[in-house]
């Protein structure tokens, strides 16, 4: 009976919607296509791109890293390859395409790194007090350098004061993060 059902549902599939049919087997290949072109096809362009700039701006006394990993410094470059420096005396000819990257100096890496970090979290009011803090802090400074000048004598006492309203926040929080490690240690 189940086969008999399916032939005729096919028969008539068949018979009036053979167009509209065509077409629905059409639109998915078409879909999967946009969804390659736009997660793999494109970005793969824009990285290739890249590349291809920084291949052409290699200079001499740039870092590179080459595809093999080895570290040199450009000493000399050419049309189709560049000559780099391994170590004292020893020099390498590579072609433009092996190299991989380009390094450059960390010196942004290094201010964010001397600047304090802070942790924050979603879930802990102390915490989010803190922030607060550090806000007013920000708003508090902007405030100072917005005022007129002051004499030499009242900036160094601004200036100590609030050396010491840093110390002392400083002072609760560590001892309100001593009091958090307590209450967790004792849960």
């Amino acid at each position: 009976m189940f086969d008999v059902l399916l032939q005729a549902a096919t028969q008539a599939a068949g018979q009036g919607a053979g167009k509209g049919n065509m077409l629905m087997s059409i639109v998915p290949f078409v879909l999967i296509f946009v969804v390659f072109y736009f997660f793999l096809i494109r970005p793969q362009n824009k990285k290739q791109k890249e590349t291809q700039k920084m291949i052409s701006a290699l200079k001499k006394g740039d870092k590179v890293v080459t595809i093999g990993g080895i570290h040199g410094v450009v000493t000399n470059t050419k049309e189709e390859t560049i000559v780099i420096r391994v170590d004292d005396n020893a020099k390498i000819e590579i072609n433009r395409s092996a190299v991989a990257t380009v390094i450059t100096d960390k010196v942004e890496k290094k201010e964010e790194v001397a600047a304090p970090k802070k942790k924050f979290s979603l879930f802990s009011k102390k915490q989010k007090d803190s922030a607060v803090e550090v806000k007013a802090e920000e708003v508090k400074a902007e405030e100072v350098k917005a005022e007129e000048p002051k004499s030499e004598s009242k900036k160094e006492e601004s200036k100590v004061e609030e050396k010491q309203d840093v110390a002392a926040e400083k002072t609760e929080g560590e001892a309100a993060e001593k009091t958090e490690d307590s209450s967790s240690a004792e849960k």
